[in-house]
């Protein structure tokens, strides 16, 4: 019998008899995981973007007991060679490597795409991933840009995919409870939430001079579909995301985790009335980043208002340097990964707190597995629920760029704002497309 018919037989089987209401959810995933598959009854994984979050990504996937990898994929060799070999060391076995994403779509035993790459990328290896039949765990935000948003969306349904968002706080006990406590109405009407991160890898203070292209890497397929430049380490590894070809500053990067948890508490799945927003590199003049390093927006709803803030200077209110703040009628609840407490409005509430128990990572990327083996695409943040988080970033951003206060019309994707507009979706570089 051919081995990877086994495993797909099964995964099909499984769904069909899930959908046929014959199992459960929970039984399948509980006989599914109760004991270390056969190596060809295993999930195969393959990662893009190998350096840094990805990897995290892909090693607590490969906590899962029906998991294998198989490839790794990333445009510098050096990397991509030392994590093949830490992969063999922890997994037992050696991948194969590559510096192309789309020879790994080639392969029949690659199952998930787990995409760590750059902003700029995740639409066009999603799309690509769930053209080609492949699951994807791909990380926040969803999409350099609004349009790819809803690109990377309409290929899921389509495909009939399996789409992870890396915003692991929506598995995360401490998150959820702070939810049931803002449903329980105790905080009374909440009329503001203040969102704000404050970091200071905001600024880019020492800028390198382009250079060469160092050898093992293929800067070319790193630009991918972004526009042509020279090489510079400032726009390279790590900082590329305070660059508008490649990223959205703290927005997109802190601001779809704490925005999601900011949306979720207020019960939004829809477009704000109006998007306003004032930005710049205040904090420090010389920043050589594009984004910004100082910006508020403020989206306007019927009978609340959600606002954000960030710096490049690492002090915040009630002592921390990123959170939410829900101030209601009857108290006002702070909350960051640290926990969350509540303060009272006189003496209408007893005051409250939680303490995180630290394992949403690895809860997320399971429930992410969970989700493939009993094919159910409503994993713990659905591709439809990172694209809302990332629209929302990404319309502050853009508010603050064109100096205009926007509203963003979801079904024929437009602001009915010329200069707004050429911001919903990039340019790709040829021979790139969508």
């Amino acid at each position: 019998m051919n081995p990877e018919l086994t495993r797909r037989t099964f995964l099909r089987q499984s769904a069909t008899a899930l959908a046929a209401g014959i199992i459960t959810p929970r039984s399948l995933y509980a006989g599914a995981i109760s004991k270390k598959a056969a190596p060809s009854d295993r999930l195969g994984i393959a990662l893009v973007g190998c350096r840094s979050m990805g990897w995290h990504d892909l090693s607590d996937i490969m906590r899962h007991p029906n998991t294998a990898c198989v490839a790794l994929c990333d445009i510098d060799n050096g990397i991509l060679s030392a994590r093949a070999v830490e992969a063999e060391k922890n997994w037992g076995r050696r991948p194969a490597t590559y510096s192309d994403y789309r020879r790994i779509l080639e392969r029949d035993d690659v199952d998930i795409i787990v995409i760590g790459t750059p902003d700029h990328w995740h639409c066009k290896i999603t799309v690509d991933a769930c053209s080609a039949g492949k699951d994807v765990y791909v990380e926040k935000p969803l999409a350099n840009s609004i349009g790819e948003c809803d690109a990377m969306v309409a290929a899921a349904q389509r495909h009939g995919r399996i789409v992870q968002v890396g915003q692991q706080q929506r598995s995360a006990q401490l998150w959820h409870s702070m939810k049931q406590y803002i449903d329980s109405g105790m905080l009374g009407h909440i009329g503001r939430v203040n969102v704000w991160a404050n970091f200071s890898y905001a600024a880019l203070l020492n800028p390198a001079k382009d250079s060469p292209v160092p050898d093992g890497i293929d800067f070319d397929m790193w630009l991918g579909p972004a526009p042509e430049r020279t090489f510079n380490t400032t726009r390279f590894h790590g900082s590329w995301r305070m660059f508008w070809d490649y990223g959205g500053g703290l927005l997109t990067d802190w601001g779809v985790h704490l925005l999601d948890m900011a949306l979720w508490g207020m019960d939004v799945q829809g477009m704000p009335q109006h998007v306003m927003a004032a930005g710049g590199n205040h904090a420090y003049p010389d920043n050589l980043a594009e984004t910004f390093d100082t910006l508020n927006v403020t989206y306007q709803f019927p009978n609340f208002l959600i606002s954000w803030s960030n710096t490049a200077i690492e002090s915040g209110p009630y002592g921390r340097n990123y959170g939410l703040e829900f101030k209601g009628t009857n108290g006002t609840l702070i909350a960051n990964r640290e926990g969350w407490e509540v303060i009272p409005e006189g003496k209408r509430i007893e005051a409250k707190s939680a303490r995180p128990s630290n394992n949403d990572h690895l809860d997320h990327t399971q429930n992410f597995i969970d989700c493939v083996l009993r094919r159910d695409a409503q994993t713990a943040c659905p591709i439809q629920n990172g694209s809302l988080c990332a629209k929302y970033a990404h319309m502050g951003n853009i508010a603050a760029r064109t100096h205009q206060m926007l509203t963003y019309d979801d079904q024929h994707h437009t602001f009915h704002n010329r200069e707004a507009d050429r911001l919903i979706m990039p340019s790709y570089r040829k021979p790139w497309r969508l």
